[in-house]
């Protein structure tokens, strides 16, 4: 099934950031995060194995302990359970791939 991009669900979940659900099932769910400079994805864990892969633009990462710069072009693979958030220093967008599917986007 293709799910057709201007037809996807669209979700604005905090300020500055703006989360379209793309192709999904019970094991994969891919999704796209559009990121306005300055914006926070909070603080937070999820059950759910993610990777990122930035399309374009510049963030900050804090994975655990760890701080991350990540640039247009890089990736990184989010362990589940691990606590993270990411702070946008420049307009971004960022494709995520979670498994299993985040029910709690639907």
């Amino acid at each position: 099934m293709i799910t057709r991009y201007n037809s996807a669900k669209v979700s604005k979940p905090v300020y500055g950031v703006t989360r379209r659900i793309l192709a999904y099932n019970d094991n994969l769910m891919l999704t796209e995060h559009s990121l306005e400079k300055g914006a926070i994805l909070p603080d937070h864990k999820h059950p759910h194995e993610q990777l990122v892969y930035l399309l374009k633009g510049e963030v900050t990462v804090e994975l655990g302990a760890e701080r991350l710069k990540m640039v247009t072009g890089d990736s990184l693979i989010i362990p589940s359970e691990v606590n993270h958030k990411v702070t946008a220093l420049t307009k971004s967008l960022a494709l995520d791939i979670f498994s299993p599917a985040r029910q709690d986007y639907l």
